[in-house]
């Protein structure tokens, strides 16, 4: 009898040989790498040359920036998307991020925050009108048996480029390498983007009567409007951009903890980074071999309650720990107890939250209507959006001197909100989801 895994990795395997999903694979792949590259440049360029004693809150406020274009653009994105051929508005899309990272590569070159914040900006933007066509084009091209394992490899996919564009900008800002090869790897990179975007396979208007709706708050109200009609699609929405607001909160306070508590170089953030990258690919790997080409559910509590324990071990692990008053190499890292807590906390809360997101998104994507995929898709961004900034304005604030909580105690706060998140998921997904998907 197979396992599991022998059932679920020949349709990983085959969807990555098709031209109905590779092509997007990669065009979201080099994508993601793109914005991580310059998201991690301006975040080392706080904490290891510039010397920003609130490196906290700036950090965070990237993040932010990053984000804020999805609460208005994205019902626009998912109008259009779903009003004209998805790869076409994809290639347009990927041509104009070339000239957003020109702006970031002068960013760079310069060491300048404001070009680097403008160009988060612009990336942002993309992302937001991009966001609604790779989610929503998966069930144009896949059967529905198959978009577990197409979102787990394009949440894979996501992460891998995550850590690659980490440690390229990581490693760009801390060792100032030349701004011309700089310049040249973003630039290659964009380019290659834009050519796998040349070889998404069309997929004609869902919608071709659909009037774009260019006024942003109408469009936005509309699209969440949509979604609260149907609660299966509300409750998963709120259950994605859950995850989404922990990513946000790891990304933006666990380098800071490793950073001023542990007094971690930039060798020590990549190996963390690495595993939150890998944990979250690993968990949404996982996923798509407990489902087996089934919308499978029932591990999505036990997942957030995994979240909830890994976050609360991390806070404990941190909180007493003093300021570092050295740098702390990798091989040191390693050799203390603490660093070996810290790395399978970190590996154990991404791990969850891939098996946790997963499925859901799947379930969503099966039960929106076939003529209004991107759309759906564009109003779960914007709840993802509403909730990531509501999110990390909170922890920027709870950061500040007006309160000064640290950032091992909001890990904790937030491990704590993932038990009951644990609970709601739980009622809403047996009540919504497991009789009717």
């Amino acid at each position: 009898m197979k396992t599991p895994a022998q059932k679920a990795l020949p349709m990983l395997a085959a969807l990555m040989r098709q031209r109905r999903f590779a092509p997007l694979f990669w065009c979201q792949f080099l994508s993601a790498l793109n914005d991580n590259f310059v998201r991690n440049m301006l975040a080392m360029l706080i904490l290891f040359r510039l010397g920003e004693a609130q490196a906290g809150p700036l950090i965070t406020l990237a993040v932010g920036i990053f984000i804020l274009p999805s609460i208005f653009l994205s019902g626009l994105g998912g109008e259009m998307a779903d009003a004209h051929d998805k790869a076409r508005i994809a290639r347009g899309l990927k041509g104009a991020e070339i000239f957003v990272q020109m702006l970031a590569a002068a960013g760079l070159w310069l060491a300048s925050l404001p070009l680097l914040y403008a160009a988060l900006f612009g990336l942002g933007i993309i992302a937001a009108l991009f966001g609604p066509i790779k989610y929503g084009i998966l069930p144009d091209h896949l059967e529905t048996r198959e978009l577990t394992a197409g979102n787990a490899l394009i949440e894979a996919a996501t992460f891998l480029a995550i850590l690659l564009g980490l440690i390229a900008g990581g490693l760009s800002a801390a060792h100032g390498r030349a701004p011309e090869g700089i310049v040249l790897q973003l630039m290659v990179i964009a380019f290659a983007c834009f050519l796998t975007s040349l070889f998404i396979p069309a997929t004609g208007a869902a919608a071709p009567g659909l009037c774009v709706n260019f006024n942003l708050f109408a469009s936005t109200r509309d699209l969440v409007r949509g979604l609260r009609i149907d609660p299966r699609l509300w409750n998963g929405a709120l259950a994605v951009s859950w995850f989404w607001v922990n990513a946000a909160v790891a990304v933006s306070l666990v380098p800071v903890i490793i950073r001023h508590k542990i007094g971690g170089g930039i060798d020590v953030e990549t190996a963390i980074t690495t595993l939150l990258a890998f944990g979250i690919g690993f968990g949404s790997i996982m996923a798509a071999m407990i489902a087996r080409g089934r919308i499978f559910l029932r591990p999505v509590p036990y997942a957030a309650l995994g979240m909830a324990f890994f976050l609360i071990d991390l806070g404990l692990a941190t909180a007493q720990v003093p300021t570092a008053t050295a740098e702390v190499t990798l091989g040191e890292f390693l050799r203390m107890g603490l660093g070996i807590r810290i790395a399978a906390d970190v590996a154990g809360v991404a791990a969850a939250g891939g098996l946790f997101v997963v499925p859901i998104f799947a379930a969503v994507q099966a039960a929106s209507a076939k003529d209004k995929h991107a759309r759906v898709i564009g109003g779960v961004n914007i709840l993802n959006a509403l909730m990531m900034v509501a999110g990390t304005l909170a922890v920027a604030v709870l950061q500040s001197r007006l309160i000064g909580l640290s950032e091992p105690v909001l890990l904790a706060l937030f491990g704590f909100l993932n038990i009951g998140a644990a609970v709601a998921v739980h009622r809403s997904i047996t009540r919504y989801f497991l009789a009717s998907v």
